[in-house]
C-alpha cells in the first residue's frame, strides 16, 4: 500500500506553460493556424507533459499485462480460459498483432504475468509478478482481496518504474485476459450507472445467448458484491480484474513520473477511468489512441475527458491500437520541431 500512496502523492499537474509556448510556436509555423488538427493537441500535451516548449521522443515501450478472469465459467466468452496462457506465449515467440504492430513501430514489448491461470510459463522475456491464478469468480464472491487489489496495482507501478529507470519516454497499454470485457463493463456500470444494455458488448464475438449471459452475469455480480461507486479501488476488487489493476498501476506510475502513457481500447480505457478516479490529474498524462467497437469504450473516454485519435473499428486489444497511434504522435513531435516557421522560411503571414 506504501508505494501506492506514495505515487498517488507525487502526481501533479502538467506544466501549462509549456503548454502556451508550445502553442505559440505551433501558431509560428508555415500552415493556418490550427490546420494540423489532432497533430498539434498531441504536440501541446507532451510539451506541458514534459515541461519544455519543443517535446522530444525516444524509448517507446507497449506494456501487456495479462491475467485470467473467474467469470469465464458463466460463459461470458466465446473462447476458452486456456487462450490467455496461448495467447502470452505467442507474444513471447513475437507471432501476435501486438508484435507485428509494434516492431513497425519501433516499438519494445513487455510481457507480465499479473494472474494467468495454469502451468508455469517459462521464458526469459516474461515478467513473472503473479497476484494470483485469476481473479475469483464476481458472480459469487469479490473478485479480489483488498490485498490483491493493491498488489495488482503495485505491480504496475513497479514494472512502469523499471521501464522509464532504462530510457522509456512514453508508455503504450495493453493486455490479454479471455473475459475481460465483462469485468471491463462491471466497472463501467458501476461508476457511471449506465444502462448494461448500452456499455456490455460482444467481446471475443459472443452470440445473442452469449451476450444475455454476460449482462446477466454483471448484474449478479453488482448486485452480491455491492460495490461503492464513490471508491474505485472497492469497485475494481469486487468486480475488476487483475491486469486492469496492473495498467491501472502503469497509468499512476507513469503519471508520478511525468511520461504520456497512450491508451488502448476498452480494457486499457476502464484502466484509465480507475486512474482517473484515484486521482485527477492522471487525465493530462493520457492519449486515447482510438475508437473501438466496444460500445461503452466512447462512454469511457468521454467520463476520463479523452478524445480518440483514431477510429479504425479495431476490437482486439493487446494494445494494438495503441501502438499504431504511436506513429502519429511521432509526427506530431516532428512537426513542431522540425517545420520552418513563417519567418524562417520567407514565408508571408496572413495579416
Amino acid at each position: 500500500m506504501e508505494l501506492l500512496k506514495n505515487t498517488l502523492a507525487v502526481i501533479s499537474d502538467v506544466d501549462r506553460e509549456a503548454g502556451k509556448q508550445a502553442q505559440k510556436r505551433l501558431d509560428s509555423l508555415t500552415k493556418p493556424p490550427g490546420s494540423l488538427g489532432i497533430l498539434e493537441e498531441i504536440a501541446v500535451q507532451l510539451a506541458a507533459i514534459q515541461g519544455k516548449a519543443i517535446p522530444a521522443l525516444g524509448q517507446k515501450v507497449v506494456m501487456v499485462m495479462a491475467g485470467d478472469h473467474g467469470v469465464v465459467e458463466e460463459g461470458v466468452s466465446a473462447f476458452p480460459q486456456e487462450v490467455t496462457q496461448q495467447m502470452v506465449i505467442n507474444f513471447l515467440y513475437h507471432g501476435a498483432a501486438i508484435n507485428v504492430l509494434s516492431y513497425q513501430a519501433d516499438a519494445r514489448v513487455v510481457v507480465t504475468d499479473v494472474g494467468i491461470k495454469g502451468d508455469p510459463i517459462e521464458h526469459p522475456e516474461l515478467n513473472i509478478r503473479k497476484v494470483r491464478p485469476g481473479t475469483r469468480n464476481m458472480v459469487k464472491e469479490a473478485a479480489m482481496t483488498e490485498d490483491e487489489v493493491v498488489a495488482a496495482l503495485e505491480v504496475g507501478i513497479m514494472m512502469v518504474n523499471g521501464e522509464i529507470d532504462k530510457g522509456a519516454t512514453i508508455i503504450a497499454t495493453g493486455e490479454m485476459g479471455i473475459g475481460n470485457t465483462t469485468p471491463s463493463a462491471a466497472i463501467l456500470a458501476c461508476m457511471t450507472g449506465k444502462d448494461l444494455e448500452l456499455i456490455t458488448g460482444r467481446g471475443t464475438g459472443v452470440d445473442d445467448q452469449g451476450l444475455m449471459r454476460k449482462r446477466a452475469a454483471i448484474r449478479k455480480a453488482i448486485e452480491v458484491n455491492s460495490p461503492d461507486a464513490a471508491d474505485p479501488l472497492d469497485v475494481l476488487r469486487k468486480v475488476g480484474g487483475l491486469e486492469i489493476a496492473a495498467l491501472t498501476g502503469v497509468i499512476l506510475g507513469a503519471a508520478a513520473r511525468k511520461v504520456p502513457v497512450v491508451v488502448d481500447g476498452f480494457i486499457s480505457t476502464t484502466a484509465a477511468l480507475v486512474a482517473h478516479k484515484l486521482h485527477r490529474y492522471c487525465q493530462y498524462y493520457m492519449i486515447a489512441s482510438h475508437l473501438s467497437q466496444e460500445p461503452g469504450h466512447k462512454i469511457l473516454l468521454e467520463e476520463v475527458g479523452l478524445k480518440p485519435t483514431l477510429q479504425l473499428d479495431l476490437r482486439l486489444g493487446e494494445g494494438t491500437g495503441a501502438v499504431l497511434a504511436f506513429n502519429l504522435i511521432e509526427a506530431s513531435v516532428k512537426i513542431i520541431s522540425e517545420m520552418a516557421t513563417f519567418e524562417e522560411a520567407g514565408v508571408s503571414n496572413k495579416d
